[in-house]
């Protein structure tokens, strides 16, 4: 009797170790510097955040991507609005073409973590940048941004961290994208290899 009463304890606490864990990693943790710095180009375009399959249609998910448009949108439409009127005059114009997706995400929304708090698992995302001359479809950069939050920190915060991590994607890109404004420089993508 004890002995399965064992067993169903090590058994349930491997489930809910389990579940804490997300495998949303990634290995990038500096972005290189683009081919050229951003205000050599005269026009700006940056498409809407796209949401890879599977973790597109996924209710949570979705909310998570608006989120991230928001905080982008918030940001970058009076910059690009700036860096638009900079270059208006140019007489041949270059285009830089700035398209982002999320090909990997795990939300947990707060309504989750209100009922399983910890048990849902870690919240993670992956952004990755394609940006690209426009009129060439020459490549300029390619940088990839990371952010998570744990478990028990979602859990702590009732979805409070899980929303901070949605802000930090959104912060990488966009302090990426204005740091290389003026030159190519790259930087981090918040990706930590050694992180469990």
């Amino acid at each position: 009797m004890k002995k399965s009463l064992v067993s169903v304890l090590v058994v349930a606490c491997a489930l809910l170790l389990n579940g804490c864990v997300t495998n949303i990693k990634s290995d990038v943790t500096q972005n290189p510097p683009p081919q050229e710095k951003f205000s050599a180009f005269t026009r700006f375009e940056m498409t809407p955040v796209k949401l890879a399959a599977p973790y597109a249609g996924q209710e949570a998910n979705e909310k998570a991507l608006l989120k991230i448009q928001e905080n982008i949108s918030f940001k970058m439409t009076p910059l690009l609005t700036q860096w638009n009127a900079t270059g208006a005059s140019a007489a041949a114009p270059r285009t830089l073409l700035i398209e982002l997706t999320i090909p990997e995400i795990k939300f947990v929304n707060a309504t989750a973590r209100v009922w399983s708090g910890a048990m849902s698992g870690s919240s993670a995302v992956v952004l990755r940048a394609r940006v690209t001359e426009k009129e060439s479809g020459k490549v300029v950069a390619t940088p990839e941004f990371y952010a998570r939050a744990a478990a028990f920190a979602g859990a702590f915060s009732m979805g409070g961290a899980d929303n901070a991590m949605l802000v930090r994607i959104a912060n990488r890109a966009t302090d990426y994208l204005q740091a290389n404004y003026a030159q190519a420089v790259g930087g981090i993508s918040g990706a930590d290899p050694a992180a469990k």
